[in-house]
């Protein structure tokens, strides 16, 4: 009997993905799986080549592995020199060890470049069935793709490339569906804020979650990618959805995607990439939409999410043990409790990162401002997730909305997402953001956050203050 016949057979699609790539077990330890593709950026990356160069051993498989700057890069002037000292060497160093090793290397100002988790479906580098990791925690965004894909470490990201394979514990399985329809101005970050809102910031730890029901179903493949790239905030190893029209609609015609009777055939494949009408899941957790409208965060992770006409919940609906955290966060943020939001003073706003950096975000930003001019006291960077992003933004017209209104298009990279570059927010100063994580300083020492869908961001962005973006719908 082979090894995959030996495995417990569930049939949830991440069973069926995981299984197929397992190569071994390890008896009381981990299961030894198959990677089908890395993807290496400047922050994560060093120390691992320092140690396949320490072994004088190269790449297993290097045409599996692709490598880009995005956290370091700046989002203006990527033909000059990068000034920061830090940021230049993990930018330079990442080269160097591409062109050592033998990697594709996506550079600055290369029309492929871009943030990591943006470009690597857009490419058609991401894909139905794969395996796929990046020493990043938000390489979970890859699995809209219907892929199995989450975060490693630099020790395992060096596991990788020396033979890309990864030991790792099979986490259990948690299906999440939403199920309705969708309100006014409610967007795939508002379902993932209000998931991590319910569920908390530690509510799917240890597992990996699949995303169904029909109000997912209904998400573009954009986003999609939003929803699977927060699933890593409420503890989750990764997130998923089933791969299906809108998945293939998509991928179709990529620089990467198969071509000819290849497409047919794979596409043949992929269709039967799917939960049986049997799976069992080790925990099932359903949602209304209804229930959600666009949300914003008031505190210091991203689990501290409420809808954006509510008030910021009182003292005694928090748990004792929970007091002493609830309070050092709501007064780093400058808040109290049973406080609302609207009305509140606005000094920056950021449409961008692999959360809300693609095309699908700009389209709704500028839908939102056109006719309108931004705020004079505030402060706006839009920054697409990639050279593609800024090429669609410009064939679409979309720049022009914007700069009409007031705004202008920076060169892509994770710009304010996190303090790893000059797109920082001042110590103090509020912002509206579509990034990921709200933690004290990660934009900037001393900033503040509030997490927000690209609508929302843009009505902070002409009113000056947090707005209700169904107000202006």
């Amino acid at each position: 009997m082979s090894l995959i016949e030996n495995l417990e057979i569930m049939n949830t699609l991440f069973d069926i993905i995981w299984d197929k790539h397992v190569v071994q077990i390890v008896k009381d330890g981990p299961t030894q799986i198959y990677i089908d593709r890395l993807y290496c950026h400047e922050v994560t990356t060093p120390q691992a080549f320092d140690g396949m160069r320490a072994r004088g051993i190269k790449c297993f498989r290097p045409e599996q592995i692709i490598c880009m700057p995005d956290h370091n890069t700046p989002t203006h002037d990527q033909d000059k020199p990068i000034e920061d000292p830090i940021s230049k060497k993990q930018v330079d160093t990442l080269a160097a060890n591409a062109a050592e090793f033998g990697l594709a290397h996506y550079a600055m100002l290369d029309k492929r470049n871009g943030i990591i988790h943006v470009v690597g479906p857009e490419r058609g580098l991401s894909m139905p069935g794969m395996t796929i990791v990046c020493g990043d925690s938000h390489t979970s965004t890859h699995g809209a793709m219907g892929a199995v894909s989450f975060g490693i470490g630099t020790s395992e990201v060096e596991m990788v490339l020396a033979s890309q394979c990864i030991l790792q514990q099979k986490p259990k399985s948690m299906r999440i569906s939403v199920e309705g329809s969708l309100g006014k101005g409610v967007t795939a970050k508002d379902i993932a804020l209000f998931i991590m809102s319910k569920m908390t910031t530690s509510g799917a730890t240890g597992y990996f979650v699949e995303y169904a029901g029909s109000a997912v179903k209904n998400l573009s493949m954009e986003g999609r990618l939003t929803l699977c790239n927060l699933s890593i905030e409420m503890g989750a190893r990764g997130g998923f959805i089933a791969p299906d029209e809108t998945t293939f609609e998509y991928l179709k015609g990529r620089e990467y995607a198969p071509k000819g009777k290849d497409w047919d055939v794979v596409v043949a494949y992929w269709k039967t990439l799917k939960s049986g009408a049997d799976a069992v899941f080790d925990k099932e957790i359903v949602f209304k939409a209804e229930d959600i409208e666009p949300m914003v965060t008031y505190g210091t992770n991203p689990g501290m999410g409420m809808g954006i006409s509510q008030a910021i919940p009182a003292l005694d609906t928090i748990p004792a043990s929970g007091h002493a955290s609830y309070l050092k966060s709501l007064n780093y943020m400058g808040f109290k409790p049973e406080e609302k939001l609207l009305g509140k003073k606005v000094d920056y706003v950021f449409c961008g990162s692999c959360t809300n950096g693609r095309i699908e975000d700009f389209r709704a930003f500028a839908s939102l401002v056109k006719g309108h001019k931004k705020a004079k006291d505030v402060v706006c960077w839009l920054v697409p997730g990639s050279w593609m992003v800024k090429q669609q933004i410009e064939d679409e017209g979309l720049d022009k909305v914007l700069e009409a209104a007031g705004f202008e298009i920076r060169q892509p990279g994770c710009s304010a997402c996190l303090a790893m570059n000059d797109d920082k927010i001042p110590a103090g100063k509020l912002a509206v953001s579509t990034s990921n994580r709200n933690f004290e300083g990660r934009q900037g020492p001393g900033a503040r956050t509030i997490l927000a869908s690209p609508l929302t961001a843009a009505a902070a962005a002409i009113t000056g203050v947090v707005t209700d973006p169904r107000e202006l719908i």
